[in-house]
């Protein structure tokens, strides 16, 4: 395997289908894994998640309206509840025994929804991950985002796990000076379903997006922590406090803290949804400095979509030629080395209920 080779998608795990903002306007329209789904809220407010197709003559259901009773085919009128049965075909009062569209296990959980794209009897809610931060708003006030990108999924968590290209890409942003960040001192350790990426950075110049968040006036000691699980999921929380301060013995003193959550989903082998929230946790009772927190994050993430999109053009145009590898590769490494046992472990089971 090389890291250019496009994974096999991991079906038996929880992705992020949407926030539920996306929902306030009724249904949208997603694909996530090349497959088409319509994803809307019923009349009792739960979220569902069915297959974008009518059984009837294959119109997409987003071509429809959403009623009382459910989705409503803008074709021939037959209306699908949130289980994807068929509970309307306008003019008869029989329903066909094999009416019905598939329906997708999806979890409404800490202001995220969840989707299962594989075999609905494994949908285990429990493996789902955690994410607090968004059940303290006041410690922890947040804004979230989603926008596609025109990559494989996985090159959004290789970006993520080698943060040497901060000083590069984000230069103008909150990169600062690349020698830092090639310097910094850097521990990447295997988990049980992923890869925990620590990195100090000391005693160095604060980039413009900290000096503008919390005033720093000299050098600050800075950390990174990237915790990713797979199949998709990165926690990032990041730090700064002026230097000298021990921060490594007592990070939580006055200076810049916030968390982010961002995900990866696939929509086919070469897009994805990002989605991610950026949770301020230095001026909590500052409504701009969220803001600010967001609209900083937000345009030093497209710069990050700017290259993988490039990055991705020129893979595709040999997918098999293999890359050099360095030692800041680590991280990526173990966290490639974690997809893959979640790939292989799924395969296995494949294989083994069909014998």
């Amino acid at each position: 395997m090389t890291d250019t080779t496009m994974e096999p998608f991991v079906r038996n795990a929880w992705y992020i289908a949407a926030w539920p903002e996306e929902l306030e306007d009724g249904f949208i329209a997603r694909t996530i894994m090349n497959e088409p789904l319509i994803i809307f809220r019923d009349k009792d407010g739960k979220v569902a998640a069915l297959e974008d197709r009518c059984c009837h003559r294959g119109a997409p259901l987003t071509h429809g309206t959403q009623i009382d009773t459910g989705i409503q085919c803008g074709y021939h009128g037959l209306v699908f509840d949130g289980t994807g049965a068929c509970v309307e075909v306008p003019g008869q009062k029989k329903i066909p025994s094999d009416a019905c569209v598939r329906s997708y296990p999806i979890v409404e959980r800490q202001q995220i929804i969840w989707i299962w794209m594989g075999d609905a009897e494994k949908a285990d809610e429990n493996k789902i991950i955690d994410y607090p931060f968004h059940d303290q708003p006041e410690k922890w006030p947040h804004k979230k985002a989603m926008f596609q990108i025109k990559a494989n999924y996985m090159m959004m968590m290789d970006n993520l796990m080698d943060l040497t290209h901060l000083g590069f890409v984000h230069a103008k942003t909150i990169g600062g000076n690349p020698s830092v960040h090639v310097n910094a001192a850097v521990t990447a350790t295997p988990t049980e379903n992923g890869c925990m990426l620590e990195r100090w950075m000391m005693d160095g110049a604060p980039p413009p997006t900290y000096v503008k968040a919390v005033g720093f006036k000299g050098n600050i000691d800075r950390w990174h922590r990237f915790e990713y699980v797979a199949p998709s999921s990165v926690i990032q929380n990041t730090g700064a406090i002026d230097a000298g301060k021990g921060a490594k013995e007592n990070q939580d003193q006055p200076g810049l803290h916030f968390q982010l959550l961002h995900h990866a989903t696939p929509e086919t082998e070469t897009s994805f949804h990002y989605f991610w929230s950026a949770a301020n946790g230095y001026r909590q009772d500052d409504p701009s400095a969220t803001e600010q927190l967001y609209n900083e994050s937000y345009p030093t993430f497209l710069e990050d979509k700017v290259i993988m999109e490039a990055q991705q053009e020129r893979i595709n145009l040999d997918p098999n030629r293999p890359l050099v590898h360095i030692p800041a590769d680590t991280a990526m490494f173990i966290a490639r080395k974690a997809l893959r046992a979640m790939i292989d472990a799924e395969q296995s089971a494949t294989r083994e209920a069909a014998e």
